[in-house]
């Protein structure tokens, strides 16, 4: 998005100058982790050691994007959607949806600050002086939300996939960015423990819809490729040594793989506010290639963590 609504402060519209919104240009309203996953995919293919392309998103716009960022922030120190926190949990007794639980207010959510840490010591690499000390500081209070919203179990609750597999996989993504390990996070340690005490003998993971209207795990009958595919990437991201497991998650993976190269499809795997479930057809075939070559990458090369 390259202005900003005009007049829209009088109409109490968040700044968007610099963001990605959840559609087109034209859609306009700014998404806290749509515009760090935008900025993390740019910054990705720009850094590429090949060219790809002529024109690259300038340092200025990548500011931009920054600048929307930060101004996202809650005070609590974690990102949620679209606003800012506006109001308490006591609007949800208007909640008019029939659809939607939690909808009144816009909440913290793991997914949203994983992605904003993760975009923001992504950014400085790429522009190390610019605000220094205000993304710093962010990314400080951002990974202290994310930890406080870690469960006694080590998973984090998913908010837009289905449920702790997903969730989880945040929380690793946003530890791994600031630098902690095994060795010196245990939370770290704990979310790993969390998905291994979830994989069962068959190398697979799953759980349900029901994860998400309860807020506790609820096994699948079978095991899903989605989940499995998260739970590896969230092992292999975190260095989890032990490969026998990892092992046994990417045999599930390539065995479930039709000759036709496509995976079938299972479960539905997304979710939006706890009680709309919502089928992504994308997510069987890019998540066990994106795990697979995760694991191929950083366990059998030896790339743990990076």
């Amino acid at each position: 998005v390259r202005e900003d609504t005009p007049g829209g402060m009088r109409y109490y519209r968040h700044i968007s100058k610099g963001a990605w919104p959840f559609s087109t240009r034209d859609h306009g309203w700014p998404i806290s982790d749509c515009s760090s996953e935008g900025m993390k995919g740019s910054l990705a293919v720009q850094t590429l050691p090949f060219k790809c392309f002529d024109n690259k998103i300038s340092t200025e716009r990548f500011q931009d994007c920054v600048n929307v960022s930060l101004s996202f922030q809650n005070p609590t120190g974690g990102w949620a959607t679209y606003e800012l926190r506006r109001g308490g949990a006591w609007l949800e007794l208007l909640n008019p949806s029939e659809v939607f639980s939690d909808i009144m207010v816009d909440y913290d959510y793991v997914e949203c600050s994983s992605s904003s840490v993760v975009a923001l010591k992504q950014f400085q690499k790429l522009d190390p002086d610019h605000r220094k000390e205000e993304i710093s500081t962010a990314i400080a209070k951002g990974i202290k939300r994310i930890k406080q919203l870690q469960r006694e179990d080590g998973s984090w609750y998913g908010n837009w996939g289905i449920c702790f597999t997903y969730g989880t996989w945040f929380g690793v993504e946003a530890l791994v960015a600031v630098g902690e390990t095994l060795e010196n996070s245990p939370e770290l340690q704990r979310a790993c423990e969390f998905l291994l005490s979830k994989l069962r003998d068959d190398g697979g993971v799953g759980e349900n819809y029901l994860s998400c209207v309860n807020c506790e795990w609820n096994d699948s009958k079978e095991p899903q490729i989605v989940n499995t595919a998260w739970a590896l990437l969230s092992l292999c991201k975190a260095g989890w040594r032990d490969q026998e497991p990892l092992e046994r998650m990417a045999q599930f993976l390539m065995r479930s793989q039709e000759s036709s190269g496509d995976w079938p499809q299972q479960l539905i795997s997304g979710v939006f506010n706890k009680t709309c479930m919502i089928t992504y057809a994308a997510y069987r075939l890019v998540f066990p290639i994106w795990a697979l070559g995760c694991y191929r990458m950083r366990i059998l090369s030896g790339h743990f963590g990076n």
